[in-house]
């Protein structure tokens, strides 16, 4: 086993994926040469060529138009979205025709895409270049997403998106991409709706999206020295939703944190909040769950604003100290 960053487990899956089978293709703004927007596919356009590493001009409905059309033809494409915002451009053949499609035509048409898009702050990008819009795609019916991160989660979910027959949205956390994990050689799929959980404990159970993961095992680290042995529970797909396991990790520890980076009106940490809610998990609660998640408001451009827009690792060390007052 050998440790490499996100970014180059995301191209491992995609190389591997092309080589394996001559009807996946890419499509995207300076995927070629450039390597993209995070230098993700960068050297694929010489192992490939253009007719497979299509670099297309800045038109995120016709790029996003073209995989639908791709797709149902026959061929697997992979299409990238250079920021996640961009979506907002192509959310009308996102969601009025890849999601619909095989729904519509009774099941004789299939969609096999993937779209790929890094998501999220950090990077000082600002208003229009670090949103967290993942809720969107996973609202509407007919198309499943995902959210990993870490490099081992990244390479086994993009293979299983790419060898799926519906439309699978892929968010890449910009800050993810140079974090490290141990990763294998070769092509392995990590199943679509499989939970993970990332630190097993008895305590709290924190649940925890994309870059949020990360941030989780970190107050993880500081809560350990105080004797708080807290749960991470990481989703990784947001659809479909493993619901079973943060049901169980709440019925063991009894407290919930859930973390999202996202804006908190109607994000996904009122979804992950209903699950706990809605069963019996409710019933072991013996403190108020605790739904950390992003400031409503535009992403600032300043750094020290930007942190604070979002959780950090002493928002969640903190909650979990509140609940733990509750004993």
């Amino acid at each position: 086993m050998r440790e490499i960053t996100y970014a180059d487990a995301v191209r491992e899956a995609l190389s591997e994926a092309m080589r394996e089978n001559e009807e996946v293709f890419m499509l995207g703004e300076d995927i070629g040469v450039y390597g993209g927007a995070f230098g993700v596919s960068r050297g694929m356009v010489e192992e490939f060529g253009e007719e497979r590493i299509r670099s297309t001009p800045i038109s995120e409905s016709a790029i996003a138009g073209t995989a639908v059309g791709a797709a149902m033809t026959g061929m697997r494409p992979i299409f990238e979205l250079q920021f996640s915002d961009f979506i907002t451009i192509a959310l009308d053949q996102i969601v009025n025709q890849a999601a619909k499609i095989r729904y519509m035509y009774g099941g004789k048409a299939k969609i096999p895409l993937v779209m790929r898009t890094p998501g999220g702050s950090g990077t000082g990008a600002a208003a229009q270049h670090s949103q967290s819009l993942e809720n969107w795609t996973a609202h509407i019916p007919g198309l499943k997403v995902i959210q990993p991160a870490t490099a081992y989660d990244a390479k086994g979910l993009l293979h299983a998106a790419i060898i799926d027959d519906n439309p699978v949205m892929f968010y890449e956390h910009k800050l993810c991409y140079r974090t490290t994990s141990d990763v294998p050689e070769g092509k392995y799929v990590i199943p679509i709706g499989v939970a993970d959980i990332k630190k097993v404990g008895t305590d709290i159970t924190v649940i925890a999206t994309g870059i949020m993961v990360h941030k989780a095992l970190e107050a993880a680290e500081v809560l350990s020295k105080e004797d708080i042995n807290i749960e991470v529970v990481d989703p990784r797909t947001l659809v479909p939703l493993d619901k079973e396991t943060i049901i169980q990790s709440v019925i063991k520890t009894g407290k919930a944190v859930i973390v999202t980076e996202a804006v908190k009106r109607s994000g996904f940490s009122a979804e992950l909040a209903s699950v706990i809610v809605e069963n019996e998990s409710f019933d072991f609660l013996d403190a108020p769950l605790v739904r950390l998640a992003g400031a409503e408001i535009p992403m600032p451009y300043h750094p020290e604003l930007e942190k604070k827009a979002v959780p950090q690792v002493e928002n969640i060390v903190e909650a979990c100290r509140n609940l733990m007052s509750h004993n």
